[in-house]
């Protein structure tokens, strides 16, 4: 027999937005387990991290900021990010006494007709008053189409694990973003690149302001208000100065090429004028991986979620982060507050909650 489990709060992931998330709501009175959980379909911490390509380095992660109240120690910084950054996890959770269950895999949310949520898991059914859902995009990689067929090899970045395979082969990386510098800057050293984007990527000579730091956000806040599909942060802040960034510059891997109209079978082509390759590696981004929700119908005709805030406009149970604006390891811990605060506010007149601060 099933048992089902009830809580206040279910945190589906345990990735920077999910943790931040935890300990915000920890500090603001809900308690482990009975107050909130936090479930995660890996079977360790690190959330995508833990997944991230061996070969990148700390020295090449594109930003990092620590977790609330716990800095992360300063990291030899030729050490891989797939085990720093999940040990410094690992050691967040323990720190601050997270309730994080796992292996668990949410397969649905649904509304009761008690006003509970249902969470649905192949570790049996929760229940809750409220879901912060955390569950990122790297589980979704996105691959876009075009017509034809190569016969060579075709990955993409979530699934590339460094430069060793493709020494001496000549690699065209897809995309505009600091997925696709990684790749750049270390194939480079080894084989032939050809970069191509879609649009003309824009270069920063120096560090982002926080002005246009904010203005970036801003543009990313606009279209999940109006229910659009969400763009990263990264997306509209342009390409900065990285150590990746000006290692692919020293490797002449910067000379950008407009994007091909086709796949043939030995490589890419542009109208009629074809070039060979031996691979491609898709460095195409990443969609939000939402589907668990779709029973809550909290999809717009544009194609988004429409938030206001961190919580979903037409549920105000549902609260996202690490979405949209949040997708960023700052905007993680900024949501993970406001989540917190915006759900005390939800839930402080139920008799269980009425010590909580506010």
């Amino acid at each position: 027999m099933t048992v089902e489990r009830e809580t206040d709060v279910v945190v589906i992931g345990a990735g920077q937005a999910g943790l931040s998330a935890a300990y915000h709501l920890r500090r603001r009175g809900f308690a482990p387990y009975d107050g909130f959980v936090v479930l995660d379909a890996d079977g360790a911490p690190g959330g995508a991290w833990a997944h991230r390509s061996p070969s990148l380095r700390m020295a090449t992660v594109h930003g990092f900021h620590d977790l609330p109240d716990f800095e992360l120690p300063a990291p030899d910084p030729a050490a891989p990010a797939r085990e720093v950054v999940p040990g410094y996890f690992a050691a967040y959770e323990a720190r601050h006494a997270l309730p994080v269950i796992r292996p668990v895999h949410v397969r649905a949310v649904r509304s009761r007709e008690d006003g509970r949520l249902q969470i649905e898991t192949d570790q049996g059914p929760w229940t809750a008053r409220a879901l912060v859902n955390a569950t990122g995009t790297w589980t979704r990689p996105f691959l876009p189409h075009y017509p034809g067929h190569f016969a060579g090899r075709q990955l993409h970045y979530a699934d590339y694990r460094g430069p060793e395979e493709f020494a001496g082969k000549r690699v065209v990386v897809v995309g505009g973003g600091a997925s696709a510098i990684q790749v750049l800057s270390e194939v480079a050293a080894v084989g032939e690149t050809v970069w191509v984007t879609r649009t003309p990527p824009v270069f920063r000579d120096g560090p982002f302001s926080p002005e246009a730091g904010r203005a970036a956000v801003a543009l990313v806040e606009e279209r999940v208000r109006q229910g659009l599909p969400v763009r990263s942060v990264v997306s509209v802040t342009g390409l900065g100065p990285s150590v990746a960034f000006r290692r692919a510059q020293e490797l002449g891997a910067l000379e950008r090429r407009p994007m091909f109209d086709r796949l043939t079978e030995r490589g890419i082509a542009w109208g009629g004028t074809e070039l060979p390759v031996d691979a491609i590696v898709w460095a195409t981004g990443f969609r939000p991986e939402v589907g668990h929700l779709a029973p809550l119908g909290l999809r717009e005709p544009g194609g988004g979620i429409r938030l206001a805030g961190t919580r979903a406009a037409a549920d105000p149970r549902i609260h996202l982060v690490g979405y949209g604006p949040s997708a960023s390891t700052i905007g993680a811990n900024r949501a993970g507050r406001a989540v917190a605060n915006e759900l005390v506010a939800l839930l402080r007149g139920a008799p269980e909650h009425a010590g909580l601060p506010v």
